[in-house]
């Protein structure tokens, strides 16, 4: 999407927020001989700032803060996942192992 079919559909998005946001680095989209083009993680995360600025009035300096802190644990997620899918191609007696020693690990810090 270029950045005019964004606005249309962020419906409380303007132009000059949008071009303010990809300069402050809060999104990344790509770049075309047209100008800059988004993808849906782009629309999401332009949804989410709309959220964070216009319905929890979140400050202009707090903003890369979230979002960092959002980035991190959606690395973090990929990471367990990929974590767990390596895992799940032990065999199940390693499996069984490491389970009880994360659980031996977990319970000790209750």
């Amino acid at each position: 999407m270029l950045e005019r079919d964004v606005v249309a559909t962020v419906h409380r998005l303007q132009l000059q927020e949008l071009r303010l946001w990809v300069r402050e680095g809060w999104v990344r989209p790509a770049e075309s001989e047209k100008g800059p083009v988004f993808d849906d993680l782009d629309v999401a995360r332009i949804r989410l700032v709309c959220d964070l600025r216009k319905d929890m009035s979140l400050p202009s300096d707090a903003v890369p803060i979230v979002l960092s802190l959002l980035d991190q644990i959606h690395g973090l997620r990929r990471e367990l996942r990929g974590l767990a899918e390596a895992v799940d191609t032990l065999p199940t007696e390693t499996r069984q192992a490491i389970v009880a020693a994360y659980r031996t690990g977990m319970s000790g810090r209750r």
